[in-house]
């Protein structure tokens, strides 16, 4: 096992990372900005560095300060989390070089689920079903029009390095397809350092299905069920639960077994996310590949009872993963609300402050992940998210009375956040009913 561990993220997946190494007692190393320096992973961590000042790009970016900061403290791993660097290809890469276990991917399986256009060629060679669309990336406006006949409007102008929904435009005609064509490339370049393209049918009204994986360095690959992640804003998840009701046991088996096909064909290993697309006539199709631990990951732990963070570093060590697909097994519901710092009121408007009192719920079947504290402020720098509620039920409908009864127990003040959004999605008739897709925020919320 893993002796030292560099916790390379900050925020709630920090802490929630040095809970598991302080429960398989591997010492941790905490990495922080200046904003970050009263942040509680920064006090949980045996030992913390400094990185640089305020903004990403001169601290959690700076590659070879992180690199630094796991060299001068003697660790041996580090865990990338989710956001910054940890789905950087090169990242992984300049860690094996410095004799550095990156927790996660390798460099090559990242960089071939990273370009959207290649993962898509290399799921229709695994027999991996995709969205009908583009052939690799699109360099002129005349093949784009050219391809957007053959595939037919309604269609979606894609990033192939995005993710995260930046650099994505739907379009329904030839007109909107040359209008969006020059800004999404621009876009896709601010955000990735590269601006290819690529087009791809848009399916109308699906939800967003999502299959956790797991890979040891020996080959095994399992999936341990899906997440209905369909409910989002601006491409952006805000509630998710587990299992899809949705799916019958037939169409689970096929997609968990289409997910594996997906990793096996990366030659993934660790934890990872294959994400798909399901119409209402129940046809999947792949989306994308998350290479690393996922922000909904605890509606998996709870309905499964496998750590995720603690596989992970196991994983890493070169241990054999325990268990085998027949041997697991799922049981209840799970719903998980994001809580973010943002104000619902004002077109979801970020919002900053410090925490003047803090009351988080608890109960049978209620977690809350989180790094605040009361006198904790708030920095406006990185990423609103505050916590994730994550509560569990029998059944979905005990998830949901469960989730209505912890949002009204939470109490935080100092700042506007999405508890009341969050209210208002629990008491929804379509969303009790379960009919949810990505477009529920702007259909069912926001007329």
């Amino acid at each position: 096992m893993l002796k030292k561990i560099l916790v390379y993220p900050r925020g709630e997946i920090a802490v929630r990372i040095i809970r598991a190494c302080r429960e398989l007692r591997i010492a941790t190393v905490a990495v922080y900005s200046e904003a970050d320096a009263d942040s509680l992973h920064v006090r949980m961590a045996d030992e913390a560095v400094r990185i640089g000042p305020a903004a990403a790009q001169d601290s959690y970016l700076k590659m070879q300060n992180v690199l630094s900061a796991a060299l001068i403290t003697g660790a041996d791993a580090i865990h990338p989390g989710y956001g910054f660097l940890a789905e950087h290809a090169t990242f992984s890469e300049a860690c094996a070089a410095c004799n550095i276990k990156f927790i996660g991917p390798s460099a090559k399986s990242i960089e071939a689920m990273g370009d959207k256009a290649h993962a898509r060629a290399l799921m229709i060679e695994a027999g991996v079903p995709v969205v009908p669309g583009s052939e690799g990336v699109l360099n002129d406006e005349q093949r784009a029009l050219r391809t957007a006949a053959q595939i037919g409007y309604p269609l979606m102008i894609k990033a192939a390095a995005g993710g995260g929904g930046r650099g994505i435009r739907v379009v329904h005609s030839e007109d909107e397809l040359v209008r969006e064509l020059r800004t999404a490339q621009q876009e896709a370049d601010a955000a990735f350092g590269d601006g290819s393209l690529y087009l791809e049918k848009y399916i109308e009204e699906p939800r967003h299905v999502e299959f956790q994986i797991l890979a040891d360095e020996d080959g095994n690959t399992i999936h341990l069920g899906e997440r209905d992640c369909s409910l989002q804003r601006r491409h952006q998840k805000i509630v998710e639960e587990a299992p899809c009701i949705a799916l019958t046991d037939s169409l689970r088996e096929r997609m968990g077994a289409a997910a594996v096909a997906a990793a096996k064909a990366a030659r993934y290993t660790n934890a990872g996310t294959v994400e798909f697309l399901l119409d209402k006539h129940g046809n999947f199709f792949f989306l994308e590949m998350n290479t690393r631990i996922q922000v909904e990951h605890p509606v998996t732990e709870v309905i499964t009872g496998i750590d995720l963070v603690k596989a992970q570093i196991a994983i890493a060590s070169g241990l054999p993963l325990p268990w085998t697909q027949d041997r697991i097994r799922v049981r209840g519901h799970a719903i998980e609300c994001r809580i973010n710092a943002e104000d619902p009121d004002r077109q979801f408007a970020p919002s900053v402050g410090e925490v003047k009192s803090l009351l988080l719920p608890g109960g049978p079947g209620v977690r809350v992940d989180t790094h605040l504290y009361p006198g904790y402020r708030l920095p406006s720098h990185y990423d609103s998210l505050l916590a994730k509620l994550i509560c569990w039920g029998q059944d979905r409908n005990e998830a949901v009375a469960r989730m209505e009864r912890a949002l009204d127990e939470f109490v935080l003040d100092g700042m506007h956040t999405t508890i009341p959004f969050h209210r208002r999605i629990m008491s929804n008739a379509y969303f009790r009913r379960g009919e949810v897709y990505t477009n529920f925020i702007q259909r069912r919320m926001e007329t």
